[in-house]
């Protein structure tokens, strides 16, 4: 399994029957095809609609679907479609369960920046700023480094999201928890170390006595 897709079936661990789940683009997206057996979640696209299913195979992908990030999905029994007003009402009324989104960098503080592209041009922040401030649990699916580089960072360099502290990071490495007292490193990838974690790190981490094996399944 390679990197993203042990990141994207960790977080789908997370998830349980009933949720409203919001998947942010790009690797987010892949979580919708690793939910455990027996999970029923409602995967909803700040575009415009609930009910998406992300489907492996391109034969049963509808072209007039997309997720947010324009790539084709499918539609569950029951999946309505609506305009942006009503999405995002959804969004910052409170109503999603856990939004998972992709990070450029996550500060010791637990604040996420992922809107930024350091030299490209993007035409602004999308559903971000809304979707960590209005969703109940904010998980941050993401690589821990960018070409060798730490993406877990003492301090964003980059213009955060929102100040709100996220709720778990997942990454291919490492699950880590930001909490009042830091970030604390719960679980651990098979075959890495938490020397490996450090290394790969900048962010000071608070490494308990019982780290667990991610496991994703």
């Amino acid at each position: 399994m390679d990197s993203k897709s042990l990141i994207a079936a960790r977080v789908a661990q997370e998830l349980e029957s009933g949720d409203l789940v919001n998947l942010g683009i790009g690797l987010p997206t892949m979580v919708a095809n690793y939910l455990p057996q027996g999970v029923e979640v409602f995967f909803q696209s700040e575009n415009g609609i609930l009910g998406m299913s992300s489907l492996s195979d391109p034969l049963l992908q509808d072209e007039d679907l997309t997720d947010a990030g324009g790539s084709p999905i499918g539609a569950i029994p029951g999946a309505v479609g609506f305009d942006s007003c009503f999405s995002f009402g959804l969004i910052r009324g409170g109503h999603l369960d856990v939004t998972v989104l992709g990070g450029l960098q996550v500060d010791e503080k637990g604040q996420l920046a992922n809107w930024m592209v350091p030299g490209k041009m993007v035409p602004g922040m999308g559903g971000a700023m809304d979707l960590v401030a209005g969703a109940r649990r904010v998980i941050v699916a993401m690589t821990h480094t960018a070409k060798g580089s730490p993406k877990i960072v003492k301090e964003c360099n980059l213009p955060l999201t929102a100040l709100r502290r996220v709720d778990l990071i997942v990454t291919d490495l490492a699950v880590i928890e930001p909490t009042d007292e830091g970030l604390v490193l719960r679980e651990l990838s098979p075959g890495t170390s938490v020397d490996d974690v450090r290394a790969a790190t900048e962010a000071t981490l608070i490494i308990p006595d019982d780290i667990k094996e991610m496991k994703i399944a």
